[in-house]
């Protein structure tokens, strides 16, 4: 097959890659490239920019493929130009998507992609991917425009050290924390349902559906079948750096009290319990199977760090504000 990512250096989608070359497909990235180092060997890259629409045209002048995703489209806008750029040129459009996309709270705790309904009051960012899905759904029933759509939940590698709160440009942040005794905010009291998906068990799923004809026209998350609680995530990243977290537990509702932002973040996705029901991508995909543990996953993130020192980065900033919160929750002060 020949593939095109747009994108294809982000997290999840590096992962993807890999594996896709490593299966034999002729893959080729379409970005900026400005993040080379994470161009796997044996892709082919096309260097543009996506929202530059007609020198993007220009740049794939000439090229079909066979499935095309877009890892970086996040509203109407962005999916519009790649209808247009891509309608007849492509056998496969896959729109990543997102599992906060579902309701928040849902009427089940247990995640199903035709059962539960996509509506997130909470978080603009979910709210424009469902607007995404809309868009899409319609131009296939109106133009056979051949879309696939998958939600990621929340999906993490050597690069990211996942949890509800930590600093996104510096996530050694939150080990770093830990290992200097200082406590550690768990929104609630920790024992909502979440689950973590290495992203290499992701590529599994995701390289399964590329190129699939049944594909066409539906939607599949992609996440590990094991659950846990958010004690039990943070406390499995405190093994991983060798120290046990001194968890602080403070309401949602508190969190966002003092920083409105966090509202998507919390409300509109973790905070909520989410337990998925993989049947239908293994039905289609069944040699899909999450066989990475969150507690091995640490384990092979904290590791990655630690071999690239560079990246052992704090965020004083983040430092903070995690304390400042705390404070004032011990206080019993709330803005």
């Amino acid at each position: 097959m020949k593939v095109l990512f747009i994108g294809g250096t982000g997290l999840i989608s590096e992962a993807v890659s890999k594996l896709a070359i490593a299966r034999g497909i002729e893959l080729y990235l379409f970005n900026r490239g400005k993040r080379d180092d994470f161009v796997p060997e044996g892709a082919k890259t096309i260097i543009g920019d996506i929202r530059d629409s007609k020198a993007a045209a220009a740049a794939l002048e000439g090229h079909r493929f066979d499935v095309v995703v877009d890892w970086i489209a996040f509203t109407p806008e962005h999916v519009s130009v790649d209808i247009e750029l891509f309608r007849g040129r492509t056998k496969q459009y896959i729109f990543i998507s997102s599992a906060s996309a579902y309701q928040k709270p849902p009427q089940h705790y247990i995640i199903t992609e035709e059962a539960t309904p996509l509506e997130n009051k909470y978080w603009q960012y979910s709210r424009d991917k469902i607007a995404c899905e809309q868009l899409l759904t319609e131009e296939q029933a109106a133009t056979g425009f051949p879309v696939t759509i998958v939600r990621p939940s929340f999906t993490y590698g050597d690069t990211m050290i996942p949890a509800a709160l930590n600093s996104w440009p510096h996530p050694w942040s939150l080990v770093a924390r830990i290992r200097a005794g200082l406590p550690v905010i768990v929104h609630g009291d920790g024992s909502s349902l979440w689950t973590m998906t290495h992203n290499t068990d992701f590529a599994k799923g995701f390289v399964g559906l590329l190129g699939r004809e049944e594909a066409i026209g539906q939607a599949y998350h992609i996440t590990s079948d094991e659950v846990l609680t958010w004690n039990q995530i943070y406390e499995a990243i405190g093994d991983a750096a060798g120290a046990v977290p001194k968890l602080v537990h403070i309401s949602s509702e508190f969190l966002i009290s003092h920083d409105p932002e966090l509202e998507g973040g919390l409300l509109g996705d973790k905070s909520v319990t989410s337990v998925f029901d993989n049947s239908k991508i293994k039905s289609l995909v069944p040699e899909f199977e999450a066989t990475v543990s969150f507690a091995e996953g640490m384990k092979r993130t904290v590791a990655w760090f630690e071999a690239h020192p560079e990246r052992c980065t704090e965020d004083k900033e983040w430092n903070e504000q995690m304390d400042s919160i705390i404070a004032a929750h011990a206080s019993g002060y709330k803005k």
